[in-house]
């Protein structure tokens, strides 16, 4: 399957089969992604932590609102956070990455009041996000993300003090019955060209464009 396929195949999941669990193999795929995913000066000011143990997703299902059964019945649930300790995190950056992107945090980044060096780091998790579940979507995995969730008590049961939560993912396979799945629910987009923009520079260019323009329409 092509990975547009796999983009059109894939959706928020509602509803997964509990029965079924995603090889060990695929789950670690998933860890070292994730531990190669893009951020701005490789910053990489995250933790990622993924839960099987069904005691833990007990207590997590509790303080996730409406997404309890998909907490319970999904395979694994993956936590992302970011880092919340400034100076842990500025200990972390000496020690690992080049002078040129210390000296960038420390000019352009740390200036700015605490709550927008914590908005930044919290943009590179979301990238990350991104990554899992285009990763997810090519692997054949079902996937929720799930900011509908409570951060702090997410960190009391994870036992997070340095880091705290932003957000869920629930990862697993869809129950067959899930009303959500684009074989029930049609995916809905903004049209094309809406959301598409071409700034075009040569003949060469142009005609592509409407060969784009031509192709959109048949779809």
């Amino acid at each position: 399957m092509s990975f547009i396929e796999s983009m059109k195949n894939r959706y928020t999941t509602k509803k997964y089969d509990s029965t079924k669990k995603i090889e060990e193999g695929k789950i670690h795929a998933l860890k070292e992604i994730l531990q190669l995913s893009p951020s701005s000066i490789n910053s990489q000011p995250w933790k990622f932590i993924f839960v099987s143990d069904e005691k833990t997703k007990q207590a997590l299902s509790k303080v996730s609102w409406l997404n309890t059964d998909k907490v319970l019945d999904s395979d694994t649930v993956v936590v992302f956070s970011r880092i919340s300790n400034l100076d842990l995190f500025e200990k972390q950056i000496e020690h690992e990455l080049p002078e040129g992107a210390v000296n960038y945090y420390k000019e352009f980044i740390k200036p700015k009041p605490e709550a927008e060096i914590k908005a930044w780091f919290d943009k590179q998790v979301y990238l990350a996000l991104g990554v899992f579940l285009s990763a997810c979507a090519e692997m054949g995995i079902d996937a929720t993300p799930m900011e509908g969730i409570e951060p702090e008590n997410y960190d009391n049961i994870l036992n997070q003090t340095d880091y705290a939560t932003l957000m869920a993912v629930a990862i697993g396979y869809r129950d067959t019955e899930d009303f959500n799945q684009p074989s029930k629910n049609p995916k809905s987009r903004r049209a094309f060209d809406t959301v598409i923009e071409n700034i075009i520079g040569t003949e060469k260019e142009s005609l592509e464009k409407i060969n784009l323009n031509e192709t959109t329409q048949i779809q």
